[in-house]
């Protein structure tokens, strides 16, 4: 419903939109349980369909694969995504302005249901917690989201437009911290239980698994390593997929969320997206050279990954999701958080508090579901390496990981350097959109290396 009402917010210049929050009225949407209910879970549906957040074409996934090593492009030269395979990104390019635009849709709308719900006393306080609970989650998510691909960014909490149009960018590091405030409120209001039948809406676990990475990637070891734990311990409802070829299905159990498709029978968007039946693909493929780094026995190479040949040439897809095509029931869907990361979460937190014991228990976690031979008397950095490698074999194609990695890990020149004729260290960062610097001189000055 949310997502109908709210389709009249343009996807232009969203930090400078005068919108009225009133022409959504308390009366009319958040009156009662059930209309309150179809405006925050549609969120979701935000966030599957309307921003670039998710794997499909135009997705994270796709653009920062083809950004770092993960991706070749065989799309049209000269395209926005060819641009981010061979590093010419301009303030102009349309697939940054669409990452900006949309995520901060997305974030007005979660603003535009927690206002609404601080102020309404029609309905069950239980169930105002629990959308509140949801709507700051992914508020969060979108900010985290950002933050990784354009560094200092503003915070928005509200929908007046007077506050958003003169906004500023604030440094990382502040951004994590207002991350981490609303996640710890959102774990408050949420219940161990998912809202509905399946694991589509977010519950406690769903926070942690957040708040995992967000500690992770902010240095706090300490608390990344207890939130992982709490996931990982809750053996009751999270267990890793023995069998490779169930761990994207929709009855996952290794699954923490997933986004439903919009209709029954439809299913991922990274199958319908990735795979293919002949080549040349119509659009990325899997690097060659990112394949030669598994390990011959790696299951997860054999279960994961595609082979495509016309006779002459060979090509690879990502073979995570099985089904391109619809089916009489969805039975895959695209999964956002999922229990393998919060096993690496933690075996990186480990590491670096100097429990290296633990860390190699959980990266032989992984590695025996994938058929390999356990490791042991790794060093500290040498530790940190493998778990380096094992994210980019468990990991790979999903959300823009592996960019997040490289440039966690101060990577990105060493392993870039050498295959992207174009790389520059300014890279590290997405430009500004150039309209939004011209609408909101506050945002200024432009990322390093784009003036």
């Amino acid at each position: 419903m949310l997502i109908a009402l709210l389709g009249i917010i343009s996807c232009e210049d969203f930090l400078d939109v005068d919108y009225p929050i009133d022409q959504i009225s308390d009366e009319f949407v958040f009156e009662n349980d059930a209309t309150a209910t179809a405006a925050v879970t549609s969120l979701y549906a935000d966030l599957r369909d309307n921003t670039q957040l998710v794997n499909n074409s135009i997705g994270i996934g796709v653009a920062m694969g083809l950004y770092a090593d993960e991706f070749d492009y065989y799309g049209i030269p000269g395209m926005p995504l060819d641009n981010f395979y061979n590093h010419l990104v301009l303030p102009s390019n349309t697939q940054v302005s669409s990452f900006w635009n949309s995520t901060y849709n997305l974030i007005y709308n979660c603003n535009l249901s927690i206002e609404k719900l601080n102020n309404s006393t029609s309905f069950d306080i239980e169930l105002i917690n629990q959308l509140k609970g949801e709507a700051l989650f992914i508020r969060s998510l979108a900010h985290f989201y950002l933050l990784q691909i354009f560094g200092k960014i503003p915070y928005i909490e509200t929908t007046d437009y007077q506050i958003n149009q003169t906004v500023e960018r604030i440094d990382e590091q502040i951004v994590y911290e207002y991350l981490i405030d609303d996640l710890k409120e959102a774990k408050l209001l949420l219940s161990d239980n998912y809202p509905s039948g399946e694991r589509t809406r977010a519950n406690k676990y769903v926070i942690s698994s957040l708040l995992s990475r967000i500690y992770l990637y902010s240095g706090d070891y300490v608390n990344a390593e207890t939130e992982s734990s709490s996931v990982i311990d809750n053996s009751v409802n999270y267990s890793l997929e023995e069998d490779l070829n169930d761990e994207f299905r929709q009855s996952s159990r290794s699954a923490i969320l997933q986004l439903k498709p919009a209709n029954e029978g439809q299913n991922s968007y990274e199958g319908s997206y990735f795979l293919f039946q002949a080549g040349p693909p119509l659009n990325v493929a899997l690097r060659e050279s990112y394949l030669l780094t598994f390990e011959t026995n790696d299951l997860r190479r054999q279960h994961w990954v595609k082979e495509v040949t016309d006779g002459t040439n060979t090509w690879y897809t990502p073979h995570k999701y099985k089904l391109q095509e619809p089916t009489p029931v969805s039975e895959e869907y695209s999964i956002v958080l999922r229990l393998a990361e919060q096993y690496l979460i933690r075996a990186e937190a480990r590491a670096h508090l100097g429990l290296l014991s633990g860390s190699l228990s959980d990266i032989n976690t992984l590695r025996s579901r994938a058929g390999l031979n356990t490791l042991t008397n790794l060093s500290q950095a040498d530790l940190l390496m493998q778990i380096l490698l094992e994210r980019k074999h468990e990991l790979f194609s999903e959300y823009g990981h592996r960019w997040f990695d490289l440039k966690r890990f101060s990577l990105a020149d060493e392993v870039l350097a050498s295959i992207k004729v174009n790389w520059k260290s300014t890279h590290i960062l997405l430009p500004i959109p150039e309209n939004e610097l011209l609408i909101n001189p506050n945002l200024s000055p432009q990322n390093p290396g784009y003036n």
